[in-house]
């Protein structure tokens, strides 16, 4: 066995994402999955060491939020208009993820498979909450960036994204808009 797994991993820096957007700089999943995995982390600790509530072990988090979007790696990046426009493609793409997870696992030793397989098929209920909002709050980020460039393109994804985190009423996550969010509109300087 090759044991493409890992190598596979590598080409994440390849699979750009807001493929249907005007950009004023590219995001691939790789900067992505990174961004994530630290807002995971951080969303964990805040959860546990601010708001004082039961929560999953941080560093699980932020590892989990690692390998969140690894099936990219063979299916591409599909855009959240299409991959959310009705149930039936939201279900079949999430089927094709699966069996996308599934085919980069079994470029692992079997060994190490176990111990992959949860992160990549993003199947473990107590980590999804807290990488669901991570990912998404990164993806709100990433709009607030842009409007910070200039770029209205990214105006109704900005509103649109925040109304889904919004939507579920996580208590860190309200924490983190209310106290770190206003930084990320901030230049340098300001910082």
């Amino acid at each position: 066995m090759a044991n493409e797994f890992f190598a596979l991993l590598g080409r994440m820096r390849y699979i750009t994402r807001w493929g249907l957007m005007r950009n004023t700089f590219s995001e691939n999943i790789q900067e992505h999955s990174h961004q994530v995995a630290v807002l995971a982390h951080a969303l964990a600790l805040i959860r546990r060491d601010i708001l004082h509530l039961p929560t999953p072990d941080p560093d699980r988090c932020a590892v989990a939020a690692l390998y969140h979007d690894a099936s990219e790696i063979l299916t591409g990046d599909l855009p959240t208009p299409i991959k959310y426009y009705n149930p039936d493609i939201k279900d079949a793409y999430k089927q094709v993820e699966r069996i996308a997870g599934n085919r980069l696992l079994d470029m692992l030793p079997q060994e190490l498979r176990e111990s992959y397989e949860h992160l990549v098929l993003e199947d473990d209920e107590t980590l999804n909450p807290i990488v669901k909002g991570a990912d998404k709050l990164s993806a709100y980020i990433k709009c607030v960036e842009e409007q910070k460039a200039g770029n209205t393109e990214f105006d109704s994804a900005a509103a649109m994204t925040m109304q889904s985190l919004k939507a579920m009423h996580r208590e860190e996550l309200d924490w983190f808009i209310e106290n770190c969010l206003p930084a990320f509109s901030l230049n340098l300087d300001q910082l």
